[in-house]
């Protein structure tokens, strides 16, 4: 299917509603917890996906005076709002869970089984929508909170078949802690990046020695120290650092400083900020020099 990633996340937002609403009222109706949950993790996903399509508005506008970095970081709070707010579903499904553990209420089946298949089809529908290579993360994201729906739409079934043909109502709080459990994961895991983001901690994946030791590697460099990477959003990665390269001419200091955002681009670097500073003693001018190459000042300094 052709479409923009943003186009994707509307279509994938109208079916999730739809779902979500089938959900809500076929779990009144068939007095099931199992659908009801599976309905909670629906909104969940709903957030989600407004959120991505929030960001992906955002992050169209460029800098300005108020944020020099851009908007990227906006969504976050709404991000980590979302991240809790699974965590606390799926303490409130636990105790559900519990609470028909102790006293097991009865289950309309059929309406139960017929709700949860059109929810089935509707997450396998979303699936085809949202496709599976992504390099955007944030359709990424999205396409796993899918995949979570439809793994969840599978154990309302399943724990259906299982009352259906056994009569052991047990099967619908357990498939809820299940259910449960999947929310949980997914909850932490978005919490714990999203926090990970506002530390500005090193991005998962990079490597700051590494990428230190690269540059102090390539031809007239001497040093580098004032080394800092963190990410801006969870797309866009920033580098910073201290660069003392041999004494050579303004042309040729430029021409290092362009390898090193060559390579850290290469290595998946979004922004560098890159402070050249040249050895040299006395210049052609017989003033002392000191290069700098840098477009920005270090943030970090602030």
């Amino acid at each position: 299917m052709n479409l923009t990633g943003e186009k994707r996340l509307v279509f994938t937002l109208l079916v999730t509603l739809a779902i979500m609403a089938g959900e809500v009222v076929g779990g009144f109706l068939s007095n099931s917890l199992a659908l009801l949950s599976d309905a909670g993790h629906m909104i969940t996903d709903a957030l989600a996906i407004a959120l991505g399509l929030v960001a992906t508005r955002i992050s169209k506008r460029p800098s300005d005076r108020r944020a020099t970095f851009g908007y990227h970081r906006v969504g976050l709070l709404a991000a980590l709002i979302n991240g809790l707010s699974l965590l606390i579903i799926a303490v409130l499904i636990f105790y559900e869970s519990y609470e028909r553990f102790v006293k097991p209420p009865d289950v309309d089946i059929p309406v139960m089984l017929a709700i949860a298949a059109l929810g089935l089809a509707g997450n396998l529908a979303m699936v085809s929508i949202l496709g599976h290579a992504h390099k955007d993360l944030t359709l990424k994201s999205v396409w796993l909170h899918v995949l979570g729906d439809t793994l969840s739409s599978v154990g309302v079934i399943v724990s259906g078949v299982v009352i259906y043909f056994t009569g052991w109502t047990y099967a619908d709080p357990i498939a809820s802690i299940l259910i449960g459990g999947i929310i949980i994961w997914g909850g932490v895991r978005l919490v714990r990046d999203t926090m990970s983001i506002f530390l500005n901690l090193t991005p998962r994946g990079f490597n700051v020695e590494a990428l230190a030791n690269k540059i102090a590697e390539m031809h007239d460099v001497i040093e580098v120290h004032d080394v800092h990477l963190w990410p801006v959003a969870h797309d866009r990665v920033a580098f910073s650092a201290h660069v003392l390269v041999d004494d050579k001419s303004l042309k040729e200091v430029e021409t290092t400083k362009k390898n090193i955002e060559n390579m850290l681009r290469d290595a998946g670097v979004d922004h560098s900020t890159l402070q050249i500073e040249c050895s040299c003693v006395e210049c052609d001018n017989n003033l002392f020099c000191q290069i700098k190459g840098n477009e920005h000042e270090d943030p970090h300094k602030h």
